[in-house]
């Protein structure tokens, strides 16, 4: 390849947009526990899970979310992200199979990314599709690519973009080690028993969404989102970009106007705007400090 041709190249990837149309964000929530970080939760008790905090926080997070906004679960769908899944429910699992005890098929239950889905749609009579992903990409791109090809379909309104990620154990290491190929990319730097999980509601723009979602325009960034951009350049896999969007989300709601999510300087940027009037936004934004 010529440097003429490697040049081109470059500026059409950067001018790749993810969103063919724009979407709608409904509500957005956030649940973290045992990070040390402002806003920690007891771990939240949810029936036939045990052990991880994988499942409990992804269904706070989306919990805040549907309650906020509730709407026809038959026309809801649902995409979960998460790098590695529960690892601390599949290292325990291990652990017992090796020591020879007894199998336990509740952990074998729940070990599955999956299981937590079913206990939210029972509860939220939610019908619509259900996916589980697992990328090393930014999950901001891929949740909401999901979400822009869902909501194509006449028979969903709305897509529940959720994203978890559970503390660093030697296994969750082993799986970064393996997922890229050797080139070293860490596990998360949180404690062992920590979990973070976030959610976005989306839907279609136009009423009852205060702010709207868009791929960015040729966006470049050499590691500074810049005026006018956010965000937060970390580790592949992390879902520190979807807590990203959570608070912009907010500030949003708060203070009107639009800005940029830059989420990594390789990965491609989104403008969140304010599409509501004034009166609307402080209405709506209250939910943002649940």
């Amino acid at each position: 390849m010529t440097p003429t041709e490697n040049t081109t190249t470059t500026a059409e990837s950067t001018r790749k947009t993810v969103l063919r149309s724009s979407l709608g964000i409904l509500s957005a929530a956030t649940a973290t526990h045992g990070t040390g970080r402002n806003g920690d939760i007891p771990l939240p008790r949810l029936p036939g899970f045990v052990e991880s905090a994988f499942s409990p926080l992804a269904y706070e997070a989306a919990r805040l979310c549907l309650t906020e906004r509730p709407g026809d679960g038959s026309r809801t769908a649902v995409a979960l992200a998460s790098t590695a899944g529960d690892t601390t429910t599949a290292d325990l699992a291990s652990r017992r199979m090796v020591s020879g005890r007894v199998h336990n098929p509740l952990l074998f239950m729940q070990a599955t990314p999956n299981s937590v889905l079913g206990y939210l749609s029972r509860e939220f009579r939610i019908t619509g599709q259900m996916f589980s992903l697992s990328t090393l990409d930014n999950p901001v791109t891929e949740l909401l690519s999901m979400a822009d090809l869902l909501l194509e379909d006449p028979e969903v309104d709305r897509v529940l973009a959720l994203g978890v990620e559970l503390g660093g154990s030697e296994r969750l290491a082993a799986v970064y080690e393996e997922l890229a190929d050797g080139h070293g990319h860490p596990a998360p730097a949180l404690p062992a028993d920590a979990g973070l999980a976030a959610a976005v509601l989306l839907g279609r723009p136009g009423t009852g969404t205060p702010v709207s979602v868009r791929s960015a325009e040729a966006y470049e960034s050499d590691g500074d989102t810049g005026a006018g951009g956010t965000g937060t350049h970390s580790r592949p896999g992390s879902i520190q970009s979807l807590f990203d969007l959570v608070g912009l989300h907010r500030r949003l709601l708060q203070k009107g106007g639009s800005h940029v999510l830059v989420t990594d300087p390789r990965a491609p940027a989104f403008t969140l705007t304010v599409t509501a009037d004034t009166d609307a936004r402080n209405e709506t934004e209250t939910h943002a400090h649940q």
